[in-house]
């Protein structure tokens, strides 16, 4: 059955990769108007995330936020399948590190490097940048169900570069290249939510306090990693910008959860400067207020 799928479905995402942006954007509009406007997807649960974390807009304010949402997610999805095909110039042109001059910094410090993200703009071109490094670039990821379709997108991402490992095999990976010298930056997505029964730390998130993933900075301590941020911007459709934000050099030197939570604040500045690019249809903050170890 996975197999008759991929058939069925891998020829129309060839086509969409192979079409010129301009195209591929009005594909997005059409795209976007059933999603949002016919078939409402997760309308609910963008809504209550908008008037969780933004209480100081008012219903309409927040309503353009929405809308402006989900054509971006159009956007970024389509933008995803285009990866398929995109050569090197048009992602080099379309996605800019600002500071790129900072990444040959890390790599002279002689240490693997942890980078941070969220789920913000475009974190699927954000695997561009192991075309950028000497270390190898390898992104945590969970792993997709399809076997076929768990194959493509690795083999996309293998086009920039860049290496997928699943979060079960994470810890082993790592440990693995440490100990042989193998040098990478390590990619985690960490602004999701964790499953309740397995958070070990809560902090406030949006204004409202939630589990927290806390494992990129656990790894970083064990085997004494740099830590930075990456914030990515949407300068206009189609085209981003990605300033590397330094997080902390020597992770050791702070109490547990510090550098969790510093990660968190700068999350928070990116969407409160444009929150329409967040990914606001994850069920981000269901388990706000159940903590029962309030202090």
């Amino acid at each position: 059955m996975h197999l008759f799928a991929f058939i069925i479905i891998y020829p129309f995402l060839w086509l969409v990769s192979i079409l010129p942006f301009r195209i591929l954007y009005i594909l997005s509009d059409l795209v976007c108007f059933w999603v949002y406007r016919v078939f409402g997807y997760r309308k609910k649960t963008v809504r209550k995330n908008l008037a969780l974390t933004l209480p100081h807009l008012d219903a309409q304010q927040r309503l353009v936020i929405e809308r402006k949402f989900y054509k971006h997610m159009c956007d970024m999805f389509l933008e995803m399948i285009k990866t398929m095909n995109i050569s090197q110039k048009e992602i080099n042109e379309r996605f800019v590190i600002t500071n790129i001059e900072l990444i040959s910094e890390y790599e002279k410090k002689g240490k693997s490097v942890i980078l941070m993200c969220a789920h913000y703009a475009s974190w699927e071109w954000l695997i561009s940048i192991g075309n950028k490094i000497s270390f190898k670039s390898i992104g945590i990821y969970k792993k997709v169900n399809n076997k076929y379709f768990d194959k493509l997108v690795r083999d996309i991402r293998s086009r920039l570069n860049a290496e997928l490992v699943e979060t079960k095999k994470t810890v082993d990976l790592m440990e693995y290249n440490e100990k042989n010298g193998i040098k990478a930056f390590y990619g985690f997505a960490s602004d999701q939510s964790p499953q309740l029964h397995k958070a070990k730390y809560w902090d406030h998130f949006m204004g409202l306090e939630v589990p927290v993933y806390t494992g990129a900075e656990m790894l970083a301590k064990k085997l004494d990693m740099n830590m930075f941020f990456i914030k990515v911007k949407k300068v206009k459709r189609g085209f981003y910008e990605a300033t590397i934000v330094p997080l902390v050099d020597n992770p050791r030197d702070y109490p547990n959860y510090e550098i969790t939570s510093k990660f968190l604040r700068e999350v928070e500045k990116q969407i409160y400067e444009a929150p329409e690019f967040y990914f606001w249809t994850h069920n981000r903050w269901k388990h706000a207020g159940k903590n029962k170890h309030v202090n």
